[in-house]
């Protein structure tokens, strides 16, 4: 190579490239990394706020026990022992499990509801410490910085209002740092050494993914966003688990592995199952928030996205975006400000109103890219609650979006409906079989409808004709 021809910009990579090599844990070869194991650890704890803000902690003082319990026994056992491990189960309907560096494993409680045993959790949770173990996140982030991509979260706002919806933290973009075939591979491996290690039957591994791509078939791509999306052929992966399990059973002389679905099924008696309508729901496009009691309309055709930190709004077409959000202000000047600042918005109207009661500001505000941005703000007081309810499109956009954008936040409204404050989340519930026959006939027997039996099997890994047997516990779903 002729370094004559090497541009400066080229020979800083080259020289990067040369000095950014670290040992794997796991396979003891040299890999491509831009972070020290101390700046993973940064970026982990640095995530770990902005994901439980994004997602929620969901309130399970046993479910925390249980995992917090297997997860270090574990991680004693693991490539990486030596990082501070922390597990957390996250309030989200996704059946999803995911870590990032640094030692930060989650599950969601859609997936807790899925699994039968314990041995499941294990084979999944051994599946998750092993991205962390083998240093997965770290290596596609030095990827990704080496070819100066940027972080994103998923959102239903177009790309060109994408910074008006700020939950793509550098922490929860991290999510989103897909993994390829041959780092989920070598996770499934993990999965089974460490799972079995600890005494859990990793075959109940292989049994949980064909779980997981029931469900897919059963409600489409995107009720599992990341677990299955780039992960090896289910058949494939189901059968090299199996095999690894038997092998790994045979190397630890391990003749009766626990698989403990029993325990495991008293101990999810109660979870929610599916959307928790406590956190915001929708019905006949009116969005109601039973806890913070308010509620407002959704335009006709409009999609909805509602999580911990705000409540999206977007058409099909991408053209414009609502959002509410918490102000972190104790006055409505102050939050109106902050509003103008944090998205460097030039005001060119201001009026104080009333809203259905309560106290507002009404802003139009601009911003300058490539094309106007315009804005139409409602910041709302509720007491000791003050929200910023924003609606954004392009300049040459406004007037056919503005009546939609005041339709909405101008209804803004105290919910004081019983019937609509007190809703309840579907949960799951463990029951006895009464006797022995399929699945689909003790089911029917426990009240299940028709249109439940294949959600159930699903949620139960089983056909409904498999055999059940008097005094099997099986899960049925009750408000």
């Amino acid at each position: 190579m002729n370094l004559r021809y090497i541009t400066y910009p080229l020979l800083v990579l080259v020289l990067l490239l040369l000095k950014s090599c670290a040992t794997n844990p796991v396979t003891g070869k040299k890999d491509f990394m831009l972070l020290s194991t101390q700046q993973e650890i940064a970026m982990g704890r640095e995530a770990d706020p902005d994901i439980v803000q994004f997602f929620g902690l969901y309130e399970s003082p046993q479910l925390q026990r249980f995992i917090d319990q297997k997860g270090q026994e574990m991680v004693k056992i693991s490539h990486r022992n030596e990082l501070e491990y922390e597990f957390k189960i996250v309030d989200s309907p996704v059946i999803n499990a995911f870590a990032v560096p640094g030692g930060y494993v989650y599950f969601t409680r859609g997936i807790m509801a899925h699994f039968n045993n314990e041995a499941e959790f294990a084979g999944v949770l051994g599946h998750e410490i092993g991205h962390i173990a083998a240093r997965h996140s770290a290596k596609q982030y030095s990827k990704a910085m080496a070819a100066q991509l940027g972080l994103a979260v998923g959102s239903i706002a177009s790309e060109k209002f994408r910074q008006f919806a700020d939950v793509a933290q550098t922490g929860v973009g991290l999510l989103f740092l897909k993994f390829g075939r041959d780092a989920e591979r070598q996770s499934d491996k993990l999965g089974v050494e460490y799972s079995t290690k600890i005494g859990y039957d990793a075959h109940e591994m292989a049994g949980f993914f064909n779980t997981l791509q029931r469900k897919q078939e059963q409600s489409g791509q995107e009720s599992i966003p990341d677990f299955l999306s780039t992960h090896p052929n289910p058949q494939d992966r189901f059968k090299t688990v199996n095999q690894l399990a038997t092998q790994w059973q045979k190397k630890l002389n391990i003749t009766n592995p626990a698989e403990n679905r029993d325990s495991y099924l008293r101990m999810i008696d109660g979870i929610v199952y599916g959307e928790d309508p406590r956190q915001g729901y929708v019905e006949n496009n009116v969005f109601y928030h039973p806890v913070m009691k308010f509620q407002y309309p959704i335009p006709r055709g409009w999609n909805i996205q509602n999580t911990p930190q705000q409540v999206q709004m977007a058409p099909d077409n991408g053209e414009a975006l609502m959002m509410l959000t918490l102000s972190g202000e104790r006055t409505l000047e102050a939050a109106a400000e902050a509003v103008l600042k944090n998205y460097q918005l030039s005001l060119v109207e201001s009026n104080k109103v009333n809203v259905n009661g309560f106290p507002a500001i009404v802003m139009v505000a601009d911003q300058q890219q490539d094309q106007t941005i315009r804005t139409l703000t409602y910041v709302i007081e509720d007491d000791d609650r003050i929200y910023n309810f924003i609606g954004v499109t392009l300049l040459n956009n406004f007037s056919s979006y503005s009546s939609t954008f005041r339709a909405t936040m101008g209804e803004f409204s105290r919910l004081t409906d019983r019937s609509k404050i007190d809703v309840e989340p579907a949960r799951i519930r463990i029951k006895t079989v009464n006797q022995t026959g399929t699945l689909e006939d003790a089911l029917k027997q426990l009240g299940a409808g028709n249109n439940q039996m294949n959600e159930l099997a699903v949620l139960n890994g089983m056909e409904l004709n498999d055999r059940v047997t008097q005094g099997m516990l099986i899960k049925v779903i009750e408000k």
